[in-house]
């Protein structure tokens, strides 16, 4: 008799997890339809390969979510307390809790472009009033929980004629092929670049997707090369958010030709007389920005907030995979010609970001000075060529690698003013000798520079001096960002400091508003104001999709893509034990989706 108790309750508790397996795949079908609307924010795939990956991936993350759900806070109820009712009725309630959450994680995704997180929740509900409308969210949990107690319900009633079927495997199996083919897909399209599947690396929440390019490179396969389609969207950004009115303006000041001078990795505080005495007199002879800077700490998002003049975090939207700059957009339409001459592979994101110039690029088998020597030899032949207006960007790649040319004698070695490590002091003074061979570059471009040129001087990013990528890819400390920034205006003799924070934001606006003569706002078309005037924003947006910092007057926030934050004091020596002012966030979040449509 005890033993045949024993049985039933060991069969009730068997039907029990088997109910609640397929309660929890049921929720996980539900979070997959409350997953669309993450697509709202994303963009929809345009290829066949996108929507076969996002098949897998909506699938798999959603049944996998709703599992981890179960199996955290369901199965061990059913082993403690094996009753139908009590546990289908907590079952309803934290599957409509689980639901709501995601409802409200799609919400803040679409306004702040970021995953629920416990800051950025007290982020959301400070600006609750704003996020939500109506009475949707007084309806919306009490219409899911009568489903959740329906469906709860209606599959205790079948589960033993569900079970005779023998589904589950099928089901499992199913699921977990999608779960891990998902995955194995992003290894492939994060190593070959397919921005149709790396796109959705941030929509999900929780969504860790595996990354091998290393390991693919290993066996050759490094196929970097652009995948765009026939077809591409044009729907997801106003960029501009109004179309631009623009006039040259070049000739008004005495203008013709436009030259940017884009220094890979050029740190502002190793830069001086002794490291580079040529650039050093330049400064003071011309607007020297002494507090700029980058909008990145790696080549492209730098170079994406020099040309685009938008925040790091549109760096993956789709549109750019096909919409230059309208920067260089303009420049071409008014009759520029426009040339790129650097070391790099230019294979960035986005994809677009270099269409609209007649790429030149130099060699780096032999390292990166030999690269920018024959960059330079380009550019001098190209500039002689030609017969009209022209915008260059000479891109130097030396002082990334630490290189310098075969015999070249440099400068001494000197200790440095802040202490190193022992690897560290060797990268500084290698270093300041790739500072001083690009400080002789310059001047042997600017020499034959024609006189009515406007010049500009600047770094795509900073340098920590480390010799570990992945290190200096997260570091976002001042040394990787703040750069060297002089403009020379033809004709303009009076030199001048500017001692207000400037960032890579305002170079968009200023050419577009001296140079091309464009009168929209601003704001219309760029993240930056123009850099004859301080920015009212009392903050400035540093690093990409994956990790950002906001810098401020006394202080520094480092945030990953999961919410996870960081406050560091202004010189990234100390971490400060404080919550950020979450206002200062919400101008951030706003303005990371201000180009995006609703």
């Amino acid at each position: 008799m005890v033993e045949q108790e024993k049985q039933i309750g060991r069969d009730r508790v068997s039907h029990l997890i088997n109910w609640g397996h397929w309660f929890a795949f049921f929720n996980g079908f539900l979070a997959m339809i409350v997953g669309l609307r993450y697509l709202e924010s994303v963009g929809y795939p345009d290829t066949f390969i996108g929507w076969g990956y996002l098949f897998l991936l909506t699938v798999g993350q959603f049944s996998f979510l709703s599992f981890i759900v179960y199996l955290v806070c369901l199965f061990p109820i059913t082993l403690l307390l094996p009753y139908s009712k009590i546990l289908r009725g907590l079952a309803a309630v934290v599957a409509t809790l689980g639901l709501c959450l995601l409802l409200y994680d799609t919400i803040i995704y679409d306004d702040y472009g970021v995953h629920l997180s416990p800051f950025i929740f007290d982020l959301a509900w400070i600006n609750l009033s704003a996020l939500l409308h109506g009475t949707s969210y007084i309806v919306t949990p009490i219409a899911i929980l009568i489903i959740e107690l329906v469906a709860a319900n209606f599959i205790w009633k079948r589960i033993r004629k569900i079970s005779k079927m023998n589904m589950g495997n099928k089901v499992v199996a199913f699921v977990g092929i999608c779960f891990v083919g998902s995955h194995l897909i992003h290894i492939w399209g994060d190593a070959t670049d397919i921005t149709e599947i790396t796109r959705f690396d941030d929509a999900y929440p929780l969504s860790y997707p595996t990354t091998a390019r290393s390991l693919m490179e290993s066996y050759g396969i490094d196929s970097r090369s652009s995948h765009n389609t026939q077809n591409p969207r044009k729907n997801s950004l106003n960029y501009p958010i109004s179309p631009l009115q623009c006039h040259n303006a070049g000739a008004a000041y005495g203008l013709n030709n436009v030259l940017l001078i884009a220094i890979d990795s050029f740190r502002a505080d190793i830069v001086d007389e002794h490291s580079m005495p040529f650039f050093t007199e330049y400064s003071n002879n011309n607007q020297n920005y002494n507090s700029h800077l980058s909008g990145g700490n790696q080549f492209d998002s730098g170079m994406f907030s020099l040309l685009y003049g938008l925040q790091g975090n549109y760096i993956s939207a789709n549109d750019l995979h096909y919409e230059s700059p309208l920067m260089t957009q303009t420049f071409k339409k008014q009759g520029y010609q426009l040339g790129l001459f650097s070391g790099h592979s230019l294979n960035n994101q986005p994809q677009a970001i270099f269409d609209d110039f007649t790429l030149v690029p130099s060699s780096n088998i032999n390292g990166a000075a030999e690269a920018d020597l024959n960059s330079i030899k380009h550019f001098n032949q190209w500039k002689n060529e030609q017969q009209s207006p022209w915008f260059a960007l000479v891109n130097l790649t030396a002082p990334d690698s630490y290189d310098t040319p075969i015999g070249f004698l440099g400068i001494k070695t000197v200790k440095s003013d802040v202490a190193l490590k022992p690897a560290q002091k060797v990268l500084f003074n290698q270093y300041r000798q790739s500072l001083n061979f690009i400080d002789n570059q310059l001047k042997a471009i600017l020499k034959n520079v024609p006189k009515n040129t406007l010049v500009i001087i600047t770094g795509v990013s900073g340098k920590m001096l480390t010799s570990n990528t992945n290190e200096a890819r997260v570091n976002l400390m001042p040394q990787s960002v703040d750069v060297p920034f002089v403009i020379h205006w033809p004709d303009q003799k009076i030199p001048s400091t500017i001692p207000y924070r400037t960032s890579h934001y305002g170079l968009v606006p200023t050419l577009m508003s001296q140079v091309l003569g464009c009168t929209d706002p601003a704001s219309d078309y760029s993240a930056g104001r123009t850099l004859v005037q301080p920015s009212s924003e009392p903050w400035v947006y540093v690093g990409d999709n994956r990790i950002f910092a906001i810098y401020q007057k006394d202080e520094i926030t480092v945030i990953d893509r999961h919410g996870k934050y960081r406050i560091y004091d202004k010189n990234y020596q100390s971490r400060l034990d404080k919550k950020m002012r979450a206002e200062d966030l919400i101008q951030v979040m706003n303005e990371s989706q201000r180009f995006h449509n609703h």
